[in-house]
């Protein structure tokens, strides 16, 4: 089957708008053409799967499909939040990425899908000063060990607000220092769903962390120090 066509079930699935067909198109055409795109995986009928299906598995979760303001850090060239955009036209979709030339991609590839609910925010998390507070949803694939996760998104978000991060095989080591971490950041871990976004995908999981009281205010700490100093290692100098 060839990747435009396997668009329509995946549209049908989650019972996406009638133009997402055509957008989640223009999206794989963007990888394709772009040699230059910030991802190895770039081929249709790859991309379909592990860009696509991959970002959309997270409308399974209501708090997902209820979004209406969404940060995706650590954007890379756009997944999940260039494909959650098409499927959530009603949200406000903030990309954030560090990386200049990613971010230009992310720039190029939101305008050739008409996607004009997806902003670009060339800063990286900690350094976002106006985001804080303002998301209900946070989004995380493929960028950090959960622990950093929280301490990038806590700030970020209102109370009731979720962060969730995109995982593969579960780690128990990483779960109990996330678990240690939260703590701090007025977060709970709530969920963590196993998925199975497309035929052969095995051990994914969806990380669910609520925001369930108040972010001290000494966070973000500046840019680097979460993954230098990261909470759960009960360091004096974290700071």
């Amino acid at each position: 089957m060839k990747p435009n066509a396997e668009l329509v079930p995946l549209v049908e699935r989650y019972g996406l708008p009638e133009a997402a067909v055509a957008q989640l198109a223009t999206l794989l055409d963007v990888l394709a053409s772009d040699p230059h795109a910030p991802t190895t995986v770039r081929a249709p009928e790859r991309a379909v799967h592990v860009h696509l299906a991959d970002s959309l598995v997270a409308l399974e979760l209501p708090d997902v499909r209820a979004a209406t303001a969404i940060a995706d850090l650590g954007a890379g060239a756009g997944f999940p939040g260039l494909p959650l955009a098409v499927a959530l036209p009603q949200a406000q979709v903030a990309l954030v990425e560090s990386v200049a030339r990613k971010c230009a991609f992310i720039r190029a590839t939101a305008d050739a899908a008409g996607l004009e609910n997806a902003e670009v925010v060339c800063e990286r998390a900690e350094g976002w000063r106006t985001g804080i507070g303002t998301r209900d949803l946070v989004t995380a694939r493929a960028l950090a060990p959960l622990a950093v996760l929280a301490e990038y998104a806590a700030p970020l978000l209102r109370k009731g607000g979720v962060l969730v991060a995109w995982k593969g095989r579960r780690d128990a080591q990483e779960e109990r220092d996330a678990a240690a971490a939260v703590a701090e950041l007025g977060l709970a871990v709530e969920e963590v769903r196993p998925v199975h976004p497309y035929r052969g995908a095995e051990h994914h999981h969806l990380h669910v962390l609520r925001k369930v009281g108040p972010t001290p205010e000494r966070f973000p700490r500046r840019p680097g120090i979460a993954r230098k100093r990261p909470l759960h290692a009960k360091n004096p100098r974290s700071l």
